[in-house]
């Protein structure tokens, strides 16, 4: 039994030594793919057109509404942009609903409640809203 007890601790004892810090300055930088390995997938470099795509088609909401090339509820993403541009309006400015509907006034009450939520999205997430419309420009 005492044998038992005596390797029981000495096993313990070994398991649980502490590491040796290692200062700082002898520390290596983890390289690019050990950083994206140990954070999983490595972030991924977005054009403003593509989160303005993935915004429009997901938290926007603005997909079940508008399409690329034909009107829906509202006006196609090609009109917006077109009319836009012909009248030098900005997209950024309407969807923080400090400027007046250019394309389809009569529609614009529809368009209220997303105006509600497109006012709580950043400038960065509205510009990328506007490049991905001007994508959609033929």
């Amino acid at each position: 039994m005492k044998k038992v007890l005596i390797i029981a601790i000495a096993f313990l004892a070994f398991s649980c030594k502490k590491q040796e810090a290692v200062p700082a300055e002898k520390q290596a930088e983890p390289t690019a793919s050990e950083a994206a390995t140990s954070e999983g997938m490595a972030e991924e470099i977005q054009t403003p057109e593509q989160l303005g795509k993935q915004i429009f088609e997901g938290k926007g909401t603005c997909v079940s509404c508008h399409k690329t090339d034909v009107k829906l509820i509202g006006p196609s993403l090609q009109d917006i942009a077109k009319m836009y541009k012909e009248k030098n309006g900005n997209i950024v400015t309407f969807l923080k609903g400090e400027s007046k509907p250019i394309v389809d006034p009569a529609q614009y009450a529809l368009m209220q409640p997303n105006i509600v939520l497109t006012k709580t999205m950043t400038d960065e997430e509205l510009k990328a809203l506007e490049a991905y419309v001007y994508s959609n420009l033929k």
